[in-house]
């Protein structure tokens, strides 16, 4: 069992009581999982600060503290760690603890606004079905070896990251592939781990509830690429004006991927339709069972990295080939009475204005296409305007609808979406607050033939209305409204 003093031994601190070798059993943030034995670290986080449980923890048996703020009264057989950063001190406790598990993984983390899930799922099945053994960290869900088990963030908190991935390790695991979002970045959640490599996808506007400027969203993304080792590898998509930013501290191999400029790793789009896409990456032909430009370059960054880390470029090819995607983005199903539904999870401007785009491609324009689309509630505002007026202008009828409210009123959300609503399109704009009602309001009034995305919330089986989740899946609703209408 490690002591205290071990755990210690790499962040820097000024121990003010004694207890120095007190054997550690546990690391919590929690006070409410505190117990004798383990250490609680009181993080200073952006609703709740971790210095108002101290005594809580105490009180649960919890015996070593780690502060950044020095309490008034020193408890009797307590010791008591203060650090200059918490969150920080957390990381690198937690990856003593577990014995520093990313260093015994090839781990990739991959940072952008659209494309993260995508990309990380697309590496992580590509890998398994060349033979290596593989973990992931998603929005959608985490695995280790093969075992899934359900995301509630997008970057989980570090000490659960830290033990999945000790996991891994004991499962016998190679390579993982991790999203990493900008708010793991900015509160530390990543600290303390060891990438191998980090992938760019793209930056457009999200989160500025959070991170309130886009410079200050835009350099939490950088922060990846600045703490990556000579060893590791940055790769970048060059197409969007920020991706040369991500690379400018980073002491990573540098490489950069296109589909219109010059780049490292080349692709361009032969052929597509609902069904898939034909590209040649890097000179190569391929069949991708992937829709949309937006895939391409998520394919084009996998092969990319697949390639970086010493795979044979035709084995990467031949295993791409072979993917099907992943759910709740660009996932398309025919009804019995020929209606193309696809759910998708665009929940940015740009997202939706791609997705959008890739479908007016592939149409006929003999076809309506219909768009069910909301805003989540408590993020960014600033969004919503835009988004209904990108879904105006791109759909011959939009049906504006519910999201995840959360602690929002809906139907203020829709006030505010409709704003952006340009009054030549508002004929053929209609605010439906009940989500299920507005995605079989879109399934009535559609013919075969006829085209409906239903897009915002994607993979997500649950709706969230003033805290309390219920059962929601976009595409189970598409497929029970054409199930019932036949039986």
């Amino acid at each position: 069992m490690k002591t205290l003093s071990y755990i210690l031994r790499s962040v820097a601190h000024q121990a003010l009581t004694a207890g120095y070798e007190k054997e550690v059993h546990r690391i919590t943030a929690d006070s409410r999982k505190a117990c004798r034995g383990s250490i609680f670290v009181a993080l200073c986080g952006t609703q709740v600060d971790g210095h108002d449980y101290i005594e809580r923890a105490i009180e649960a048996g919890c015996d070593m503290i780690v502060v950044e703020k020095e309490p008034s009264c020193l408890r009797e057989g307590v010791c008591y760690i203060k650090v200059p950063d918490t969150a920080l001190a957390l990381g690198l406790i937690a990856a003593e603890f577990y014995d520093h598990p990313s260093e015994k993984l090839k781990l990739v983390g991959v940072t952008g606004t659209n494309g993260k899930t995508t990309t990380a799922t697309l590496l992580y099945e590509v890998f398994t079905r060349m033979g290596h053994k593989c973990g992931l960290f998603s929005t959608v869900k985490n695995i280790v070896a093969g075992r899934e088990i359900p995301a509630r963030q997008t970057t989980p908190d570090i000490i659960t990251l830290n033990s999945l991935m000790s996991d891994m390790v004991k499962e016998g695991c190679t390579h993982c592939f991790m999203e990493v979002s900008s708010h793991a970045l900015h509160q530390k959640r990543v600290a303390g781990v060891t990438f191998a490599g980090a992938i760019f996808s793209n930056l457009t506007h999200d989160h500025l509830d959070y991170h309130h400027t886009f410079a200050a969203y835009r350099d939490a993304k950088k922060l990846l690429f600045d703490t990556l080792h000579r060893d590791a590898f940055a790769l970048v998509n060059v197409d969007d004006r920020n991706g040369t930013f991500m690379l400018q501290n980073t002491h990573a191999h540098k490489r950069t991927y296109s589909l219109t400029r010059i780049a490292d790793f080349k692709c361009k789009i032969l052929e597509e339709s609902f069904q898939g896409m034909w590209l040649t990456i890097d000179g190569r032909d391929i069949h991708l069972p992937l829709t949309g430009r937006f895939n391409a370059y998520n394919a084009l960054a996998v092969y990319a990295a697949a390639v970086m880390m010493g795979e044979e470029p035709v084995k990467v090819l031949e295993a791409l080939s072979m993917q099907n995607g992943v759910s709740g983005r660009f996932e398309t199903w025919t009804s019995g009475s020929g209606v193309t539904c696809i759910v998708d999870y665009a929940h940015t401007p740009d997202a939706l204005e791609n997705v959008i785009k890739t479908i007016n491609e592939l149409r006929t324009q003999n076809e309506t296409f219909s768009i069910v689309v909301g805003c989540g509630g408590d993020r960014d505002k600033e969004k919503r305007p835009v988004m209904a007026r990108i879904a105006a202008g791109g759909a011959d009828r939009t049906i504006l609808t519910a999201d995840n409210p959360r602690s929002e009123d809906p139907l203020l959300i829709l006030q505010e979406m409709n704003a952006g609503v340009p009054a030549s399109r508002a004929a053929r704009v209609v605010t439906i607050p009940d989500r299920a009602q507005a995605i079989r309001t879109a399934c009535m009034t559609s013919r075969r033939g006829d085209i409906i995305l239903v897009a915002g919330k994607g993979h997500e089986t649950y709706q969230e209305i003033n805290g309390v989740r219920s059962h929601f899946d976009d595409m189970e609703e598409l497929q029970n409204y054409y199930k019932n209408i036949t039986e």
